[in-house]
């Protein structure tokens, strides 16, 4: 199914060969997250979410920005009391759950700025893919905030607690070699290459069992859990993927020395 969803105003989606790619747009905001563009995200989470057939997600910017972060103007007018602030963020984090558990990878390919709630968005990703220029700053101290968009989870997660506590509390930029360096990003790309490489990894798994990525991805959501726990996933994860399909036709396949259906695309330099 190819298709094309025309309605939005801050964003672009569509659906190509069982991959959907999410393109933040809003280039007077350097694609910050702003009211609209949060319930545009929602729509496209929720659609995600019912829809198995899609085998991965990208999430990406337009106009050489990945998402600047909060709309400030937004925030410095809007006029919430403390509940209220709350209560927005709550709602924010029901899509944010919903991205964090979505049954297929999320690879997000960053260009530009990915500062504030926009590093916090590229963090949900399962494969972070960056260009050189690219540039993550958790900048919420520089405007008396602390880290939101569920950093709090997935930062130190990725680069261990001391570090996320530095990169928190100095609000200092990191520029795509240093996050490569940090295991933020997996991979650099030139900006011309960065989309074909996100493409191509989000394609590979349109030929791997749905089944065993989805419980590998839930599986890994238990990480720091004690190893009883662990062992008891395992095991019920297991006894579900030898079960399906994609595995007896995997074996056979071998079995029958023929190449294996999922392949992990190889990186051209």
């Amino acid at each position: 199914m190819n298709d094309t969803m025309n309605e939005f105003k801050t964003i672009h989606f569509t659906v190509v060969n069982q991959v959907a790619t999410l393109t933040l747009d809003n280039p007077t905001k350097r694609n910050a997250l702003d009211p609209a563009m949060r319930v545009e995200v929602a729509q496209v989470v929720a659609r995600l979410r019912g829809d198995r057939s899609i085998r991965a997600f990208i999430l990406t910017g337009a106009g050489g920005h990945f998402c600047s972060g909060g709309d400030l103007r937004n925030i410095a007018t809007v006029g919430l009391d403390n509940e209220g602030w709350r209560n927005r963020l709550q709602d924010l984090h029901l899509w944010l759950q919903d991205l964090l558990t979505l049954h297929c990878p999320v690879i997000a390919a960053v260009d530009g700025a990915a500062a504030g709630a926009g590093f916090s968005l590229a963090l949900v990703a399962d494969f972070i893919l960056a260009t050189p220029r690219a540039r993550f700053c958790m900048s919420f101290l520089k405007v008396g905030l602390v880290p939101d968009v569920g950093a709090f989870y997935t930062l130190p997660r990725i680069v261990g607690v001391q570090r996320a506590k530095e990169l928190m509390l100095s609000a200092r930029d990191v520029e795509g070699p240093e996050a490569l360096q940090l295991g933020l990003v997996m991979e650099l790309h030139a900006p011309e290459d960065l989309m074909a490489r996100a493409q191509a990894l989000a394609a590979s798994f349109v030929n791997a069992s749905p089944t065993a990525v989805s419980l590998v991805k839930r599986a890994m959501a238990g990480w720091g859990a004690d190893l009883p726990a662990l062992l008891e996933l395992e095991a019920n994860a297991q006894a579900l993927a030898v079960g399906t399909a994609e595995h007896r036709t995997a074996v056979k396949r071998f079995l029958d020395k023929e190449p294996a259906l999922f392949q992990w695309p190889a990186h051209k330099p």
